[in-house]
């Protein structure tokens, strides 16, 4: 199968049928493609290699002026390329590979292709993974190119690191320990603008050279045009591991796949240095041992990403700017509402914890300095809301003399709290759009006069209230009179003074 002709991207077209294209595909009909049809990890993989492939064929674009023109020239361009290139995208066979090393062997005789495919995905049972959503992992089982292609991509950039097989590279052995892939790296949240169709989203997250100068990088070439022809190659490693575009598509496992779908020689590959500036990350400051550091936005699935809008809409001004959001907003035009998806996986180990995933549509208010102060305030008040549910609810417990917070019931009050923050939450993101408004309008925050923010008085204040109440209702039945009375005290809580910055916000 070659990837460049095959059919194994999943897509969906502007008149939404489901369907499966090549990579020519996605350039020549690009325009009639509404979005990718993937889950969260595999859509920045295909991000990335489509990226790879537009910036490769252009040699560009060199600077945002020829960024700004170079949307007719992608597909013309990226066809040309992948024609010239259409060896180096083999999924099987005895010549290049995509993504591939034919050179290894398992280190451990008699082994041969003896991985499954399976492990190329985290999400299925495949040696200590879980069976909870997948019970195939039991027998030998069989995968079609078209899936093995994805998880090859996929595993590429987000493989995590560990123990694994060793194999054999011309006779080099390449160790059991390997290190994660770029992708993966803690849990770090991507971003891309996103448009109606997907070759004006693959032009909107083109980062022209100069922009790719500021942010200290190289510019470099993809891995199939200068893969390593051994381990000491050293300079096919530096192009894969530090430039731009040699890690856009990263070989960070040395993989070998049987061609008829049932097994895999797996080691480790390129070492990817953590520090590097992804692309598509966001580089925020926090405390760590009391000093400040630059660390990338991390997801967690108990916090959902519109929590941290003020943080994804930072743009990069200058080379010395060390915090921002993706880099392509550097280069967009910022006077028109952006819709920006964002996306993650959380792992531990080799265990897949969670994808998230979200879609905001953020007004041009977003990306200036009041905007973010206001937005990050507002999401402040939403978790002081949280802190006060919380404590209404222990106050509601106590009261019936069934402390949550004793050791022997603390596991029931987790799963209590867990159940009133899912509500909580769930229900305060559908008010988001509230929230966007008063940074469009600040005005709204100084009712009648006022000479001090009242977030009380606005929409999404208003929101904010009535959801915790609705929590707390859900949390804390009331129907008999003993109950009543806890229920009222605790609403004394819920509406007193603000909750202590030390208590939990989940």
């Amino acid at each position: 199968m070659n990837l460049t002709s095959g059919k194994w991207i999943p897509i969906v077209w502007s008149d939404g049928r489901y369907d499966k294209v090549s990579l020519l595909d996605i350039f020549q009909q690009g325009d009639l493609i509404a979005d990718l049809a993937v889950r969260p990890h595999e859509r920045i993989a295909l991000m990335r290699l489509l990226i790879c492939i537009a910036q490769a064929a252009l040699d560009g674009p060199a600077n945002r002026d020829d960024w700004k023109t170079c949307l007719p020239r992608i597909a013309p361009a990226a066809t040309d390329y992948l024609n010239r290139w259409q060896r180096s995208f083999e999924l099987f066979g005895d010549g290049p590979r995509f993504l591939q090393v034919m050179e290894i062997e398992s280190a451990k005789a008699g082994n041969g292709d003896d991985n499954s495919p399976s492990k190329l995905d985290m999400a299925l049972a495949t040696g200590s993974n879980t069976t909870l959503f997948d019970n195939g992992g039991a027998g030998v089982r069989y995968f079609a190119p078209e899936y093995m292609a994805v998880a090859l991509l996929t595993y590429q950039n987000f493989s995590p690191g560990g123990l694994i097989g060793e194999v054999s590279w011309l006779g080099r052995k390449m160790g059991r320990s390997s290190n994660n892939a770029p992708c993966i790296l803690k849990a770090m949240i991507h971003s891309y603008i996103r448009k109606d169709c997907v070759l004006d989203t693959l032009h909107a997250n083109l980062l022209n050279k100069e922009l790719i100068t500021t942010a200290g990088q190289k510019w470099g070439c993809p891995i199939w045009e200068a893969m390593p022809s051994s381990h000491g190659d050293k300079l096919s490693l530096e192009n894969a591991t530090s430039t731009y575009l040699g890690r856009l598509v990263p070989l960070s496992r040395l993989i070998r796949l049987d061609s008829a779908g049932r097994g895999m020689i797996l080691g480790a590959g390129w070492i990817y240095e953590p520090g590097w500036r992804e692309a598509a990350s966001t580089r925020i400051a926090k405390k760590i041992n009391k000093k400040d550091e630059i660390i990338e936005l991390a997801a967690s699935p108990e916090k959902a990403i519109w929590r941290e809008a003020h943080s994804l809409a930072v743009v990069q001004k200058t080379a010395a700017s060390e915090l921002s959001g993706p880099l392509a907003l550097g280069q967009a035009d910022l006077q028109a509402p952006v819709d920006l998806w964002s996306g993650a996986l959380v792992a531990n180990k080799a265990k897949l914890i969670d994808t998230v995933e979200s879609v905001l549509r953020l007004p041009p208010a977003m990306f200036a300095d009041q905007g973010q102060s206001i937005y990050r305030d507002g999401v402040q008040e939403a978790e002081t809301g949280a802190r006060k549910l919380f404590r209404a609810i222990a106050r509601y417990h106590k009261l019936l003399n069934d402390d949550l917070e004793k050791r022997e019931l603390r596991k029931r009050g987790d799963k209590v709290k867990e159940k009133a923050a899912a509500h909580y939450w769930t229900a305060i993101e559908q008010h988001v759009p509230d929230l966007l408004k008063i940074t469009e309008n600040p005005e709204l925050l100084y009712p009648d006069g006022a000479e001090q923010a009242c977030w009380s008085k606005t929409p999404w204040g208003q929101a904010v209230a009535r959801q915790a109440r609705a929590a707390y209702d859900l949390a804390c039945p009331h129907e008999s009179p003993r109950h009543m009375h806890a229920y009222v005290e605790g609403l004394k809580s819920l509406y007193g003074s603000q909750a202590k910055p030390e208590e939990a916000v989940s």
